[in-house]
Order: C-alpha cells, then structure tokens, then sequence
C-alpha cells in the first residue's frame, strides 16, 4: 500500500487557465509558489490541475498572487513531443480540495492576506483569511 498526498500553502503564480468541455466538465491549470523559509531562497513552483466544481471556483475567484492552500495527489502527465516525437513527463498536483485563504478584500483589490476572516480547513481558511500574520515584504513574494 503507497500513500500519495500533497499538502500545500503558497500563492498563485498566474490567473487560472480554464477549459470547459461538451461533457460538461471544466479543469483549470495553473501554477503555485510556495517560498522556503530562507527569503533568500528560490521558491519551489508546482504545476496544479483542479477539476470540477472546485475548477469554477478557480476560475471565479482565484487571480495572481491569491493565498492558497491545496490537498492533491502528484501524478506524471506524459505526452510525445510533436517536433521531436520524444515522451515527455511533466509532474502536477492533481487538487482535490482547494481552499482560498485570502481575505474578501484580496480577491477585491488583490491584496495580500491581511489575517483576518472566518476559521476553515487550513487552519481558518476557506473563503476568509486567519493564516498569514500580515502582509508579507516584497521579498517573501516570487514575483
């Protein structure tokens, strides 16, 4: 028996790309930087692939920038290169839950988190805040 869960706290690095198919279903794509504990260190960015209801969710609220927190599995998207004809693999999260830990007035005036708003699963996320202390300094933030 294997265990494969990703558990993840970081900031949108790019506005969601959505796709909405005839079946019905919608998958959103878009990337997260979670930063190290040294600011002088890269952050790590992770490639996230959310469907579903929790995709529009995405696709409403989620901009750059925008505190998030995500509970997924890694899977291996593999593809052949069309100009080489190589196999090529790209990692991704795939989201099963996704929780916006930002306040309102980040997603009004994308703002930093501000600390403040509702308890939630991430420790008081949810549509509120209660995760940062404040806003980060222009270091913390990649970008």
């Amino acid at each position: 028996m294997g265990v494969n869960s990703v558990t993840l706290v970081g900031r949108a690095g790019r506005d969601p790309e959505v796709r909405y198919f005839e079946s019905g279903s919608v998958v959103a794509n878009l990337t997260l930087a979670v930063n190290r504990r040294s600011r002088d260190d890269e952050p790590d960015w992770f490639n996230l692939e959310i469907w579903g209801k929790q995709a529009q969710v995405a696709a409403d609220y989620v901009k750059k920038g925008s505190l998030l927190g995500i509970i997924g599995s890694f899977k291996l998207d593999r593809w052949t290169d069309r100009t080489t004809g190589e196999e090529r693999t790209k990692p991704v999260v795939r989201v099963d839950r996704l929780e916006l830990l930002g306040s309102k007035r980040d997603a009004d005036q994308g703002a930093y988190d501000d600390g403040g708003g509702a308890g939630g699963g991430f420790g008081g996320g949810g549509y509120g805040g209660g995760f940062g202390g404040g806003e980060p300094s222009s270091e913390e933030v990649p970008f």
